[in-house]
């Protein structure tokens, strides 16, 4: 038979079996302190966390927006856009204007034709006309400075829209383009309506808005 089971000896078999289980302790700390070691969590190693990303970054592109008239001078080639294919629509940022606000006024420009076309859409070709009722009170044309041609190739369904320019609230004519100050339109809830021509071609409907 085991010893284990039979212990011999002149000691007793409670001894042996305080040290045996003494012994099957000391084995089993041993084990798990071997299984920590194995199996404890590691960091990442430095290969890991320094291993580029596949995020992916933006990289910055100088580029002009093809959805806006150009100010610069500019010609691009083509067979010229025919009046009847272009559509000039007058926009102004706000219905209504408080006092001392002064209208942003605007344009956006479509070519409707089936073809692409080249069409001069710069600031020589530009007249902005605000009225009220039947008298001219200011035309962008009247102190115009620096104007430029800038002929741009159309698509067929394409619009581009115009920088806004800003209109002080006053009265103009040729003769004022040298004065300090300008006579200031009525306001008080004055209606007023915008019209734009560009190269030859009217915008079909004035834009309304409200100056108080």
């Amino acid at each position: 038979m085991s010893s284990l089971k039979h212990p011999v000896g002149p000691q007793s078999s409670r001894i042996y079996w305080r040290r045996r289980l003494v012994v099957g302790l000391a084995l089993l700390a041993i084990v798990v302190v071997v299984l920590l070691i194995v199996f404890a969590p590691r960091g990442k190693s430095d290969a890991s966390a320094t291993a580029p990303t596949n995020t992916p970054t933006s990289t910055p592109r100088h580029t002009t927006n093809p959805t806006t008239v150009p100010t610069t001078a500019a010609t691009a080639s083509g067979k010229t856009c025919a009046a009847s294919a272009i559509d000039v629509e007058s926009a102004t940022d706000s219905n209504t204007y408080t006092a001392g606000v002064q209208p942003q006024l605007s344009f956006s420009i479509t070519n409707t034709g089936s073809k692409a076309c080249a069409f001069d859409v710069g600031t020589a070709k530009q007249t902005f006309t605000i009225t009220s009722g039947t008298e001219v009170y200011w035309k962008s044309s009247d102190c115009q400075t620096d104007p430029k041609s800038t002929v741009v190739l159309l698509e067929p369904g394409k619009t581009l829209t115009s920088t806004p320019i800003a209109w002080d609230r006053t009265r103009s004519a040729p003769s004022t383009c040298g004065d300090k100050q300008r006579e200031a339109v009525p306001a008080a809830g004055a209606s007023y309506h915008l019209k734009v021509q560009v190269n030859g071609v009217t915008s079909k409907t004035t834009k309304q808005f409200l100056l108080y």
